[in-house]
Protein backbone atom coordinates (compact mmCIF):
# COMPACT_ATOMS: atom_id res chain seq x y z
CA UNK A 1 0.00 0.00 0.00
CA UNK A 2 2.87 2.02 1.12
CA UNK A 3 4.76 2.26 -2.61
CA UNK A 4 0.94 2.12 -4.17
CA UNK A 5 0.54 5.80 -2.86
CA UNK A 6 4.04 7.02 -3.46
CA UNK A 7 4.09 5.80 -6.93
CA UNK A 8 0.44 7.46 -7.17
CA UNK A 9 1.80 11.16 -5.81
CA UNK A 10 4.78 10.41 -8.06
CA UNK A 11 2.83 10.36 -10.99
CA UNK A 12 0.78 13.71 -9.71
CA UNK A 13 4.29 14.73 -9.46
CA UNK A 14 5.23 15.11 -6.39
CA UNK A 15 8.98 14.35 -5.23
CA UNK A 16 8.23 11.02 -2.87
CA UNK A 17 10.92 9.77 -1.05
CA UNK A 18 11.43 6.79 1.01
CA UNK A 19 13.76 4.68 2.84
CA UNK A 20 14.18 0.43 2.45
CA UNK A 21 17.00 0.42 5.54
CA UNK A 22 16.55 -2.49 7.67
CA UNK A 23 13.07 -3.49 5.27
CA UNK A 24 12.94 -6.81 3.71
CA UNK A 25 13.39 -7.79 -0.10
CA UNK A 26 9.92 -7.60 -0.88
CA UNK A 27 9.55 -4.01 0.55
CA UNK A 28 12.82 -3.33 -1.87
CA UNK A 29 11.16 -4.60 -4.99
CA UNK A 30 7.82 -2.92 -3.99
CA UNK A 31 9.35 -0.18 -3.53
CA UNK A 32 11.89 -0.01 -6.52
CA UNK A 33 10.08 2.90 -8.19
CA UNK A 34 10.22 5.65 -5.45
CA UNK A 35 13.20 7.77 -4.50
CA UNK A 36 15.08 5.79 -2.20
CA UNK A 37 17.51 7.13 0.74
CA UNK A 38 19.56 6.17 3.27
CA UNK A 39 17.59 6.46 6.37
CA UNK A 40 14.59 7.94 7.89
CA UNK A 41 16.81 10.80 9.06
CA UNK A 42 16.99 11.91 5.70
CA UNK A 43 13.55 10.85 4.89
CA UNK A 44 11.92 13.10 7.69
CA UNK A 45 14.59 15.76 7.20
CA UNK A 46 13.58 17.17 3.52
CA UNK A 47 9.78 15.70 4.20
CA UNK A 48 6.92 17.94 4.13
CA UNK A 49 4.38 15.39 4.72
CA UNK A 50 5.25 11.62 6.09
CA UNK A 51 2.96 8.89 5.04
CA UNK A 52 3.03 6.20 8.01
CA UNK A 53 2.02 2.82 6.21
CA UNK A 54 2.65 -0.70 8.74
CA UNK A 55 1.33 -3.56 9.67
CA UNK A 56 -1.20 -2.24 12.64
CA UNK A 57 1.05 -3.83 15.08
CA UNK A 58 3.92 -1.30 14.49
CA UNK A 59 2.25 1.39 14.09
CA UNK A 60 3.23 2.76 17.79
CA UNK A 61 6.70 2.28 16.96
CA UNK A 62 6.81 3.54 13.51
CA UNK A 63 5.48 6.77 15.50
CA UNK A 64 8.14 7.00 17.85
CA UNK A 65 10.73 6.68 14.99
CA UNK A 66 9.40 9.27 12.98
CA UNK A 67 8.99 11.20 16.29
CA UNK A 68 12.72 10.97 17.16
CA UNK A 69 14.05 11.43 13.44
CA UNK A 70 11.94 14.82 13.59
CA UNK A 71 13.44 15.74 16.87
CA UNK A 72 17.39 14.66 15.83
CA UNK A 73 17.03 16.69 12.26
CA UNK A 74 14.71 19.43 13.74
CA UNK A 75 11.72 18.95 11.33
CA UNK A 76 8.42 19.53 11.63
CA UNK A 77 6.93 17.99 8.94
CA UNK A 78 2.92 16.56 8.73
CA UNK A 79 2.67 13.35 9.81
CA UNK A 80 -0.24 11.22 8.22
CA UNK A 81 -0.84 8.03 10.44
CA UNK A 82 -2.55 6.36 7.45
CA UNK A 83 -2.83 2.69 9.63
CA UNK A 84 -5.83 0.76 10.97
CA UNK A 85 -5.64 1.40 14.27
CA UNK A 86 -8.36 2.22 17.03
CA UNK A 87 -9.40 5.34 17.81
CA UNK A 88 -7.52 5.26 21.09
CA UNK A 89 -4.43 3.52 19.71
CA UNK A 90 -4.03 6.54 17.40
CA UNK A 91 -4.52 8.95 20.26
CA UNK A 92 -1.37 7.62 21.70
CA UNK A 93 0.29 7.56 18.23
CA UNK A 94 -0.53 11.46 18.76
CA UNK A 95 1.13 11.75 21.87
CA UNK A 96 3.88 10.06 20.58
CA UNK A 97 4.44 12.66 17.70
CA UNK A 98 3.55 15.65 20.20
CA UNK A 99 5.13 18.85 18.67
CA UNK A 100 4.21 17.45 15.10
CA UNK A 101 1.09 18.22 13.38
CA UNK A 102 -0.70 14.87 12.87
CA UNK A 103 -3.36 13.56 10.63
CA UNK A 104 -5.35 10.65 11.35
CA UNK A 105 -6.22 8.86 7.88
CA UNK A 106 -7.60 5.08 7.09
CA UNK A 107 -7.27 3.32 3.82
CA UNK A 108 -10.40 1.73 1.89
CA UNK A 109 -9.82 -0.15 -0.99
CA UNK A 110 -6.94 -2.21 -2.60
CA UNK A 111 -3.55 -0.51 -3.11
CA UNK A 112 -4.02 2.56 -6.28
CA UNK A 113 -0.86 0.72 -8.20
CA UNK A 114 -3.37 -2.54 -8.05
CA UNK A 115 -6.34 -0.57 -8.96
CA UNK A 116 -7.20 2.93 -8.47
CA UNK A 117 -9.89 3.92 -6.59
CA UNK A 118 -8.43 3.23 -3.21
CA UNK A 119 -10.61 6.08 -0.34
CA UNK A 120 -8.92 8.04 1.98
CA UNK A 121 -10.00 8.78 4.81
CA UNK A 122 -8.44 11.71 6.55
CA UNK A 123 -9.06 13.46 10.22
CA UNK A 124 -7.64 16.67 12.01
CA UNK A 125 -6.74 19.58 11.57
CA UNK A 126 -3.85 19.43 8.83
CA UNK A 127 -6.16 16.87 6.81
CA UNK A 128 -7.05 19.13 4.24
CA UNK A 129 -3.39 19.99 3.39
CA UNK A 130 -2.76 15.70 2.90
CA UNK A 131 -5.92 15.49 0.28
CA UNK A 132 -5.02 18.81 -1.49
CA UNK A 133 -1.58 16.34 -2.68
CA UNK A 134 -1.62 14.83 -6.03
CA UNK A 135 -3.12 11.93 -6.20
CA UNK A 136 -3.37 11.81 -9.71
CA UNK A 137 -6.38 10.70 -9.87
CA UNK A 138 -5.57 7.23 -8.57
CA UNK A 139 -6.46 7.97 -4.83
CA UNK A 140 -9.89 9.64 -3.33
CA UNK A 141 -9.10 11.50 -0.32
CA UNK A 142 -12.09 12.12 1.89
CA UNK A 143 -11.68 14.99 4.72
CA UNK A 144 -13.81 13.80 7.75
CA UNK A 145 -15.30 16.72 9.66
CA UNK A 146 -14.38 14.89 13.23
CA UNK A 147 -10.78 15.16 15.08
CA UNK A 148 -8.39 12.74 15.90
CA UNK A 149 -9.93 9.38 15.93
CA UNK A 150 -12.80 9.89 13.31
CA UNK A 151 -11.02 8.19 10.26
CA UNK A 152 -9.30 5.37 12.33
CA UNK A 153 -13.12 5.03 13.95
CA UNK A 154 -14.26 4.73 10.36
CA UNK A 155 -11.67 2.36 9.34
CA UNK A 156 -12.52 -0.03 12.16
CA UNK A 157 -16.17 -0.45 11.18
CA UNK A 158 -16.16 -1.04 7.15
CA UNK A 159 -13.03 -3.45 8.06
CA UNK A 160 -15.35 -5.14 10.32
CA UNK A 161 -17.77 -5.74 7.76
CA UNK A 162 -15.08 -6.54 5.07
CA UNK A 163 -12.41 -8.38 6.79
CA UNK A 164 -14.62 -9.95 9.20
CA UNK A 165 -17.02 -11.26 5.73
CA UNK A 166 -13.69 -12.65 4.54
CA UNK A 167 -13.04 -14.82 7.66
CA UNK A 168 -16.86 -16.12 7.96
CA UNK A 169 -16.22 -17.33 4.20
CA UNK A 170 -13.10 -18.73 5.09
CA UNK A 171 -13.93 -20.67 8.42
CA UNK A 172 -17.33 -21.60 6.24
CA UNK A 173 -15.37 -23.30 3.39
CA UNK A 174 -12.47 -25.04 5.90
CA UNK A 175 -15.63 -26.51 7.85
CA UNK A 176 -17.67 -27.34 4.53
CA UNK A 177 -14.16 -29.34 3.24
CA UNK A 178 -14.16 -31.13 6.41
CA UNK A 179 -17.91 -32.57 6.31
CA UNK A 180 -17.84 -33.05 1.99
CA UNK A 181 -20.47 -30.06 1.16
CA UNK A 182 -17.72 -27.39 -0.49
CA UNK A 183 -19.43 -27.27 -3.93
CA UNK A 184 -22.97 -27.06 -2.28
CA UNK A 185 -21.75 -24.63 0.17
CA UNK A 186 -20.45 -22.03 -2.32
CA UNK A 187 -23.20 -22.46 -4.40
CA UNK A 188 -25.84 -21.76 -2.41
CA UNK A 189 -23.48 -18.65 -1.39
CA UNK A 190 -23.36 -17.65 -5.06
CA UNK A 191 -26.87 -17.45 -4.63
CA UNK A 192 -26.68 -14.30 -2.53
CA UNK A 193 -23.20 -12.77 -3.94
CA UNK A 194 -21.39 -14.18 -0.60
CA UNK A 195 -19.22 -16.61 -2.62
CA UNK A 196 -16.00 -14.77 -1.64
CA UNK A 197 -13.18 -17.44 -2.29
CA UNK A 198 -11.20 -15.95 -4.63
CA UNK A 199 -10.78 -13.13 -1.82
CA UNK A 200 -10.02 -15.88 0.62
CA UNK A 201 -6.53 -16.71 -1.36
CA UNK A 202 -5.32 -12.92 -1.38
CA UNK A 203 -6.72 -12.62 2.61
CA UNK A 204 -5.39 -15.62 3.75
CA UNK A 205 -1.50 -13.82 2.54
CA UNK A 206 -2.11 -11.09 4.71
CA UNK A 207 -3.86 -12.74 7.77
CA UNK A 208 -0.72 -12.05 10.09
CA UNK A 209 -1.59 -8.69 9.87
CA UNK A 210 -5.52 -9.02 9.54
CA UNK A 211 -5.36 -10.92 12.99
CA UNK A 212 -3.41 -7.41 14.67
CA UNK A 213 -6.54 -5.19 12.52
CA UNK A 214 -9.13 -7.20 14.44
CA UNK A 215 -7.55 -7.01 17.74
CA UNK A 216 -8.07 -3.11 16.93
CA UNK A 217 -11.75 -3.66 16.14
CA UNK A 218 -11.89 -4.87 19.26
CA UNK A 219 -10.58 -2.28 20.92
CA UNK A 220 -13.10 -0.25 19.17
CA UNK A 221 -16.20 -1.45 20.03
CA UNK A 222 -14.92 -2.18 23.55
CA UNK A 223 -14.29 1.47 23.54
CA UNK A 224 -17.83 1.85 22.23
CA UNK A 225 -19.51 0.05 25.23
CA UNK A 226 -19.87 -3.02 22.62
CA UNK A 227 -18.59 -6.94 24.14
CA UNK A 228 -15.32 -7.29 21.86
CA UNK A 229 -15.67 -10.78 22.12
CA UNK A 230 -16.65 -11.16 18.58
CA UNK A 231 -13.64 -9.86 17.11
CA UNK A 232 -11.18 -11.42 18.94
CA UNK A 233 -12.65 -15.09 18.09
CA UNK A 234 -11.92 -13.35 14.37
CA UNK A 235 -8.47 -12.37 15.30
CA UNK A 236 -7.88 -15.54 17.29
CA UNK A 237 -9.16 -17.28 12.90
CA UNK A 238 -7.09 -15.21 11.37
CA UNK A 239 -3.83 -16.30 13.63
CA UNK A 240 -4.84 -19.74 12.90
CA UNK A 241 -4.86 -18.99 9.21
CA UNK A 242 -1.63 -17.48 9.32
CA UNK A 243 -0.04 -20.80 10.03
CA UNK A 244 -1.40 -22.18 7.27
CA UNK A 245 0.30 -23.45 3.54
CA UNK A 246 -1.86 -20.88 2.57
CA UNK A 247 -0.47 -17.89 3.85
CA UNK A 248 3.26 -18.44 2.96
CA UNK A 249 1.98 -17.16 -0.30
CA UNK A 250 3.33 -13.86 -1.99
CA UNK A 251 0.86 -11.92 -1.50
CA UNK A 252 1.29 -10.09 -5.30
CA UNK A 253 2.10 -13.72 -7.08
CA UNK A 254 -1.05 -15.68 -4.51
CA UNK A 255 -2.87 -17.62 -7.12
CA UNK A 256 -6.46 -15.98 -7.12
CA UNK A 257 -7.75 -18.89 -9.67
CA UNK A 258 -7.43 -21.72 -7.34
CA UNK A 259 -10.06 -24.39 -6.82
CA UNK A 260 -12.27 -24.15 -4.29
CA UNK A 261 -10.80 -27.51 -2.61
CA UNK A 262 -7.37 -26.44 -3.29
CA UNK A 263 -8.17 -23.91 -1.08
CA UNK A 264 -9.07 -25.82 1.36
CA UNK A 265 -6.47 -28.70 0.98
CA UNK A 266 -3.71 -25.26 1.60
CA UNK A 267 -5.57 -24.04 4.66
CA UNK A 268 -5.47 -27.23 6.27
CA UNK A 269 -2.61 -27.89 9.27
Amino acid sequence: MGAGLGGALRAGGARVVATTAGRSERTRRLAAGLELLAGLDEVIAVADVVLSVTPPAQALDAARSIAEAARRTGATPVVADLNAVSPPAMARIAEVCAGLPVVDGSISGPPPSVRPGARIYLSGPPAAGVAALPWAGRVEPVVLSGGLGAASALKMCTASVYKGLNALVTQAMRTAGRHGVLDQVLADLARNDLDGSAGVVVAATKAHRFADEMREIAATQADAGLTSALFEAFAAIYADIAGTELAAADPEAAERRLAPAEIVRRLSR
